[in-house]
Parts: structure tokens; sequence; C-alpha cells
């Protein structure tokens, strides 16, 4: 009788194992970058690089260098402070960041120069500004330029969520996907959000990774601030239901039918 009951007991969790079980999910709904065409001439093409623009509230590293590295040590008052926040954090998006603040003006305050408007300029064009206004106090100055606080924003259906900064200012929406451990098998392939904010204005655009003639979209390159939201699938709303529902079914079943064996068993 009691091995009876055991066949009872497995096939009882069996049957809750394929009810709590997952949608099946097809080859094509989590297959990236498909294409009706392998040689499709328009998607052969890589668009222009997307050139990150000094924006107000951007936090800058300014690092200047001449023939004279004591003169060009008071241009570079946070240096030091930089080098030590990176050794603590290197993927801490929220981590200090020391630099200089662009203003609400768009401008940059330097040692001895003063202000200089550099908002809506690349880095490469800041570069060349500052130089220029350096020419009179440094000889053979040279600057180089980062943008500290370059971040994308990855959520929803994805297996490492979070805010990851940027140290190159240049990522794709595939290189932000891989940041974060790329989607969960619950997650739209075809219906991939994009948040981004320009020119005072909110945009919203759907994305479909499944198809490969996203390349040429305008979103391929994010910029910075941009926030990617990876929806889920019916399956995983359907799946997280089921679960809470039968969780309780199914507890009161097994303690059933440990009762039933321990009573067989006296």
């Amino acid at each position: 009788m009691i091995p009876t009951i055991f066949n009872y007991k497995l096939l009882f969790i069996l049957l809750a194992a394929s009810i709590l079980g997952t949608s099946c999910v097809s080859q094509k709904e989590v297959t990236y970058f498909q294409s009706d065409s392998l040689a499709d001439p328009a998607l052969s093409n890589v668009i222009t690089p997307y050139i990150a623009k000094i924006q107000k509230g951007d936090i800058l590293s300014v690092m200047v260098s001449s023939l004279s590295p004591e003169a060009s040590a008071m241009f570079n008052p946070y240096q030091s402070m930089n080098i030590g926040v990176q050794n603590q954090s290197q993927q801490a998006a929220f981590a200090p960041a020391n630099g200089y603040l662009i203003d609400e003006d768009g401008s940059l305050t330097l040692p001895l120069i003063g202000k200089l408007k550099i908002a809506g300029l690349s880095t490469t064009e800041a570069t060349s500004l500052i130089t220029q206004n350096l020419d009179k106090y440094l000889q053979q100055p040279t600057v180089n330029i980062r943008i500290l606080n370059f971040k994308v924003s990855v959520m929803g259906e994805v297996n490492r969520p979070s805010v990851y900064t940027i140290p190159n200012e240049k990522i794709t929406l595939p290189e932000a996907l891989s940041l974060a451990g790329d989607l969960t098998i619950y997650g739209k392939r075809n219906n991939i959000m994009v948040i981004r904010e320009s020119e005072g204005k909110r945009e919203f655009a759907r994305i479909d990774i499944s198809k490969r003639d996203f390349f040429t979209s305008p979103y391929y390159y994010l910029h910075a601030n941009d926030v990617v939201y990876v929806e889920p699938t019916k399956g995983r709303i359907t799946s997280s239901d089921r679960a809470v529902q039968l969780a309780p079914i199914v507890l009161s079943g097994l303690s059933f039918i440990t009762l039933i064996i321990l009573n067989v068993i006296r």
C-alpha cells in the first residue's frame, strides 16, 4: 500500500510542476537580428557613431599637462581625488565624481582663465577651446577631457538591471544589454523601450532587436542618461500569477499526503 501512496505523491508533484512551469517559447521569439535576406545592402552600411555633447550639469575631468608640470598642477585639482575614487569602485554609477561642474549657464570655470561656455560642444571641441585659452599661461599645453557622468540605465527583464557609467562616452543598445547580462527568457525582444530626453522633450521609442534592420535605427547608439526598459512577456506574468495561486494548494496537498503516509506507517 505504501508504494501506491508514494506513486500518487510522485504523480501529484509532477502535475504541480507542469502547472507551475512556464509556457513554451519558440526559437523565433528569442533569436536576435533576424532577416529575410542575408545580403541586404541597406544593412551593410555602418551608421555614424553618436558623439556626446557636453550638457548643463555634466561633470568633466579636465587633465592639463605642459612643459612645466608645476604650472600645470593648478589646473588639475581633482586628479588625485579621481584616481582614489576609481580605485575604490570602477563600477559604482553614483560614486562621487570629482571634476569640473558645468553650471546652469553652460560654462566651465578654470583657474586664471575664468568662465568658458562649452555646453553643446563635443569633448574634442571643448579640448581645442581650452587649449587655445591656456596658450598664454602654459608652454605647449595638452588637454584631455572626459565626461565623468555619462551613464545609461537598463531595467526590466534583464539579468543585472542597473545604472552603468560609460567611460568612453559611446555605447550601443546591444552593448548596454550585454552589460546587464542579456535579456531573461521572459524579456520581449520585439518591444524594448528606450526613453530619451532631448532639447527639453522626452522621447519614447520602441525597438525590435529580433529584426536586423534595427541597426539603422537612431536608437542603436544610446545617448547619455538614456533609459532602456525590457518589457516582460505574458508568460512571465502568467507564471507568477499561477505560482501565487497554486502555492497554497500544493503545500496543502503535500501536507495531506504526508499525514496519510504517517498513518499508514503506524
